[in-house]
């Protein structure tokens, strides 16, 4: 720090002493001002940036002063002068960097499971293309790239819990935002000596030291392993067992199934089905309806449409309780249950009983596909009023399905097997496939669950029955 300087300013016959006056006190100074640092009052000037701590010389018009000090003092005090320094902020306010987020995932869903990511940090990716799936209790839902460019960094980790509007990462619209951290890393790696250098250079021969041989003394036996019982179980060893976190789509089926088990009084009817006549129609007009609609005629169809008939016929199979109150549903959404590598889904087929053959084939491979490319939305799998499952794919032949809430009946298909039957006095050989109808014992009784089960019977027996409407 500088001490206060005084001068003494003679102007014509009278002399002041500024030095010591305050710079608000001071009249407005038409020649130059010289500013140096000191502790002293906080001076704004126009051209230096900030406040400056200082003490002011004045000099006044038509005065006179030896400059040979000061000009010392001001060349000493550099600093002084006014310098602008810019400097660039890397952030995501910057407008190069800007943030991928976990989307909305639906009314019903609060958050997720970031499952995996599907690019690497510096991968170049394109506007919305995926970046990362959350997974959560009902679908897979992709995190999308706002911008074209390149990742720079994750900010969750696999396996994180995230809501909608989680940052998942940052990415760089240029190439110079990523490229920039990889070269200062590289710089400073070049920059620093290698550990093992300075070990090398630090390295003195030491002085060896002579030691005596040290004789080992001989080990006792180890004791003999204990003898197990005959009653104890062999365990298997721990290293052969792998213990893996369920997926929270696999956590969510559990749980509705087991409330399902739970809150219904879950009973179970059985018939068997002739498919001879489906089949027969099936092979008869399956080139032709390819032809026409673009689609396959599969066995499906034939089985919603009997599922119609037999819900139109027995309504109570498609009501529901709610609380004290029977809810009859005027509408028939079917859902169907598809297998997919990540568990169990069920999209729903809306008003089913405006629908034909061909539109119901249509429906059920688009929704199939979603469901197994994992495209499949919440929308498409809500609601629901009844559930055909069809075990029957993977060669089950008997199977108690369980309702899927808040319906009150499953309708439960098996596979095809040639068996030996009696008709019309003879046995003869015929395509017969066990259907399962599991419902809620405390809305429907047996007789309507019976008959709706015998409707289903008759109708894909005798397939003419859904043109009379008997």
């Amino acid at each position: 720090m500088f001490g206060v300087f005084r001068r003494k300013v003679v102007s014509g016959s009278s002399s002041a002493s500024i030095v010591g006056k305050s710079w608000r006190a001071s009249r407005p100074v038409a020649s130059t001002t010289t500013c140096f640092a000191s502790e002293g009052e906080v001076l704004l000037h126009p051209g230096i940036s900030g406040n400056v701590r200082s003490i002011c010389h004045l000099t006044q018009p038509g005065a006179t002063v030896n400059l040979k000090p000061l000009r010392e003092v001001m060349i000493s005090l550099q600093p002084c002068v006014s310098v602008q320094m810019q400097t660039r902020t890397f952030s995501s306010n910057s407008g190069d960097l800007v943030d991928a987020v976990v989307p909305f995932m639906g009314e019903s869903i609060s958050d997720g499971t970031l499952a995996t990511f599907l690019k690497k940090p510096g991968d170049r990716v394109e506007i919305d293309e995926p970046i990362a799936q959350v997974e959560t209790d009902k679908v897979t839902i992709d995190v999308a790239s706002p911008e074209a460019g390149i990742i720079q960094e994750f900010v969750a980790k696999e396996g994180d819990t995230v809501e909608p509007g989680t940052k998942v990462a940052i990415i760089s619209k240029s190439a110079e935002g990523a490229a920039a951290p990889s070269k200062s890393a590289s710089t400073e790696a070049v920059s620093q000596p290698s550990p093992t250098a300075v070990e090398k250079v630090e390295e003195k021969p030491k002085p060896k030291v002579e030691t005596t041989p040290v004789i080992e003394k001989p080990k006792p036996a180890s004791p003999p392993p204990p003898k197990t019982s005959a009653s104890e179980p062999q365990l298997p060893p721990k290293d052969r067992e792998r213990r893996v976190p369920m997926t929270r789509l696999r956590k969510r089926v559990a749980t509705r199934l087991k409330d399902s088990q739970n809150t219904f009084a879950l009973l179970t009817t059985f018939n068997e089905v002739d498919m001879t006549n489906l089949m027969k129609l099936r092979s008869e007009y399956k080139d032709a309806f390819l032809e026409k609609h673009g689609v396959k005629l599969g066995l499906m169809s034939g089985f919603v449409k009997a599922a119609v008939s037999g819900l139109q016929n027995q309504p109570i199979i498609n009501a529901v309780i709610d609380g004290d109150d029977i809810i009859y549903r005027d509408y028939i959404d079917i859902s169907i249950a598809v297998g997919t590598p990540k568990g169990l889904v069920v999209p729903v087929i809306r008003n089913a009983e405006k629908m034909n053959f061909a539109e119901i084939e249509k429906e059920i491979n688009t929704l199939a596909k979603k469901a197994n490319n994992g495209t499949i939305s919440i929308d498409e799998m809500a609601g629901g009023s009844f559930t055909i499952s069809n075990g029957g794919v993977y060669g089950s032949l008997l199977s108690t399905p369980i309702i899927n809430p808040p319906q009150s009946a499953i309708l439960g298909m098996h596979s095809i097997v040639n068996r030996p039957i009696v008709v019309g006095g003879d046995i003869v050989s015929r395509p017969m496939m066990y259907i399962a109808l599991t419902y809620d014992h405390r809305l429907i009784d047996g007789r309507e669950a019976v008959f709706f089960l015998r409707r289903i019977k008759d109708v894909v027996e005798d397939p003419r029955r859904l043109l009379l409407d008997i």
